[in-house]
């Protein structure tokens, strides 16, 4: 086998392949470079799914408790003070709501009473007719269940009756009459009958009360 050294010229050192003398300079390296790869910046990072409302919610006060950790003192109390007057804002409006549906409920229920107040005399006619027997049979039958029926919608009351205890918020007496063995005031008659549409007393039971003697 033939020593390389052998082909050498006197007064040179043989190179040999892969000495350290020949290796190139840091410098002199050219860094390689790859294809570009666009990587989306949606894209859930490492197969993470998305998260659920509760956990952004989570994250988004866990965020902004360290801002606010971050912040002084100073600006501290004053996101304290805004985010008491949103509140305070934020119960002052659902109050408000509230009230606009009482008061649109309670205009409804004058706006009702006013109507079957106005039809109360066509009511004490209907009563009378029955009382005479001319609801018996007949088309008056039928439109006087129709009449009573629509009133009953509205929780129509009729008050009034004989033998009660006399009670000046839902009866008017008209007479007093004088009674042996009488302990109290009680309705003796009915004069006309009153009614009552909730709690509300649209009209006082005219009567004639039984007094002691």
């Amino acid at each position: 086998m033939t020593d390389p050294k052998d082909n050498v010229p006197d007064g040179e050192e043989p190179q040999v392949e892969g000495d350290a003398t020949n290796a190139a300079e840091p410098e002199d390296l050219i860094e390689a470079e790859g294809p570009d790869v666009e990587v989306p910046t949606d894209a859930p990072a490492g197969g993470e799914q998305d998260l659920s409302p509760e956990d952004e919610a989570l994250l988004a006060d866990a965020a902004r408790g360290m801002a606010e950790d971050k912040l002084s003192a100073s600006d501290r109390d004053l996101v304290a003070e805004m985010r008491a007057d949103m509140l305070r804002a934020q119960a002052e409006l659902v109050n408000f709501r509230k009230r606009v549906e009482r008061d649109r409920e309670a205009n409804r229920e004058v706006a009702i009473a006013e109507v079957v107040r106005a039809l109360l005399p066509a009511l004490d006619d209907l009563t009378r007719a029955e009382a005479h027997g001319d609801l018996t049979e007949g088309p008056m039958q039928v439109i006087g269940q129709k009449i009573r029926g629509g009133f009953d919608r509205f929780k129509l009351v009729q008050i009034g009756e004989k033998g009660e205890p006399f009670d000046p918020n839902v009866h008017e007496a008209i007479v007093q009459l004088p009674t042996p063995g009488a302990t109290g005031q009680t309705v003796a008659d009915v004069v006309e009958p009153g009614y009552k549409l909730g709690e509300r007393v649209l009209r006082a039971a005219k009567v004639a009360v039984a007094v002691p003697a």
